[in-house]
């Protein structure tokens, strides 16, 4: 059985065109939904999803109906793959229950996954030149050197709580603890 998907972002545009797109390509059932793409709670996507059984195919008018990702949308090709149910977007052609069409999701999947490499080598090669430059990476410290000895020397004379020393610092007392016991 074919199951259209189709989602408009605003209560001013219509899903009209989608509708009838998915019912020329066969689609029996057709889950309609105004959300933004980028909201991941859509009920009537998660809804489309239980529907389909094994042997179905989700098909959607085009691919960013589905997702507003890339990543978004091969995680759900594959899970739908892992459940039997074939994908088609009839704009872009792409449809998974044949060879050719998983070939093509594949090789889309391929280049996005070298994309995310590219990009992860790039940000540590950023990081190890910030770092090499001696920029101070992360967080900065909640207590300077000079806030550490202040509070050392008051905690050895024993005549401040805990909590007292921390307030006289500026710092909280999970700080204070946290910074002594390094």
């Amino acid at each position: 059985m074919k199951v259209g998907y189709a989602r408009v972002s605003t209560r001013d545009q219509d899903a009209r065109l989608q509708i009838e797109a998915l019912t020329e390509t066969g689609c029996e059932k057709v889950f309609e939904e105004t959300a933004s793409g980028a909201q991941r709670d859509r009920p009537r996507l998660a809804e489309a999803l239980t529907y389909l059984r094994k042997g179905d195919t989700l098909v959607v008018w085009k691919l960013d109906r589905l997702a507003r990702s890339l990543r978004q949308l091969i995680e759900t090709v594959e899970l739908l793959h892992q459940r039997g149910i074939g994908f088609v977007s009839v704009t872009e052609a792409i449809d998974t229950t044949t060879p050719g069409g998983k070939m093509i999701f594949h090789v889309v999947g391929a280049l996005a996954e070298f994309e995310r490499d590219l990009i992860k080598e790039r940000t540590n090669a950023g990081l190890a030149s910030a770092k090499a430059r001696g920029v101070q990476l992360g967080r900065p410290k909640a207590m300077t050197d000079a806030q550490i000895a202040v509070a050392r020397s008051l905690k050895a004379a024993g005549e401040l709580s805990s909590g007292k020393i921390a307030d006289h610092l500026g710092v909280s007392r999970a700080t204070l603890y946290r910074t002594l016991s390094e």
